[in-house]
């Protein structure tokens, strides 16, 4: 299924992207306005009306698509403009807006705990964080995909309404994680007035839905971190006991840890433990 959705989202931005440039050049009539206007037709397509100064043939400046119900839509032109100023927000919405922020938080403050400086690489710890956000994210996404990419995709929605649906299922995914403390801490900061969570904005939801995650990634960090320093001190005090005090405690404690990593099947834990704590 999420093969498929993405799939479907690189034809329906290929299409998009593709589309203007199939249009017909036209002779040069400088300084010449145009305005053309189509009927609606029997099967209900909506009136277009073309509004632009021609000089030269090409894409008009301005496109508007008049729907049988009253409702307008932008040219292809602008919605080219519109996707590709969205797809520049794209990483901070990954790394803000989705799970990605705690996964990627906890597994440093793991390498950082077994004392091991590249291994996992960064690479590899992002890959992890990556592909389990992707599977955290799935219901989400698959809401995503069927009350709005598709719909407008079918042309059944327009733009501006298949955006407002996009934002539902990933507000209330944002809103189960962010804790109440926070999220009045930046309704108050913004001046805002809301008598339920769901009428937050997001401009306000967002940087509190990241503070929540936070906290919670250094808590979960923190109980990583005590078997790890328990290792830690006893190795040091038993190498001062026998006045080994040259030798490194940090080099002598990482085959410990990497064994008690190993034996408690560690990585299961803490993926399917992350995965969990978004359920």
């Amino acid at each position: 299924m999420t093969i498929r959705m993405l799939l479907a989202a690189w034809v329906w931005v290929a299409a998009t992207l593709f589309t203007p440039f199939a249009v017909a050049e036209q002779e040069a009539t400088p300084a010449q306005e145009s305005i053309t206007t189509e009927s609606i037709s029997e099967s209900g397509e909506a009136a277009r009306l073309d509004v632009g100064r021609n000089t030269g043939g090409g894409i008009p400046a301005v496109t508007m698509r008049v729907n049988p119900d009253g409702s307008e839509d932008y040219s292809v032109t602008l919605q080219i403009l519109a996707i590709m100023t969205a797809l520049g927000f794209l990483p901070a919405v990954v790394i803000l807006m989705t799970s990605f922020t705690r996964i990627v938080v906890v597994m440093a403050i793991l390498r950082q705990a077994m004392g091991l400086q590249q291994t996992p690489s960064n690479q590899v710890i992002i890959g992890i964080a990556m592909f389990l956000t992707l599977f955290i994210m799935s219901p989400v996404i698959d809401r995503m995909n069927t009350e709005a990419i598709q719909p407008y995709i079918n042309e059944q929605v327009t733009a501006r309404e298949a955006f407002d649906r996009v934002q539902v299922p990933l507000r209330e995914f944002m809103l189960r994680q962010t804790r109440v403390k926070d999220l009045e801490t930046f309704v108050n900061m913004s001046g805002a007035q809301v008598d339920e969570p769901e009428q937050v904005p997001m401009t306000v939801l967002i940087p509190a839905f990241v503070t929540s995650e936070l906290k919670t990634a250094f808590q979960i960090g923190f109980m990583l971190f005590l078997p790890f320093l328990v290792i830690d001190l006893v190795v040091a005090s038993v190498l001062m006991a026998m006045g080994m005090m040259m030798l490194s405690p940090m080099i002598v404690s990482l085959p410990f840890k990497l064994m008690l990593f190993v034996l408690v099947d560690g990585w299961n834990l803490i993926l399917s433990t992350l995965a969990a704590s978004f359920g």
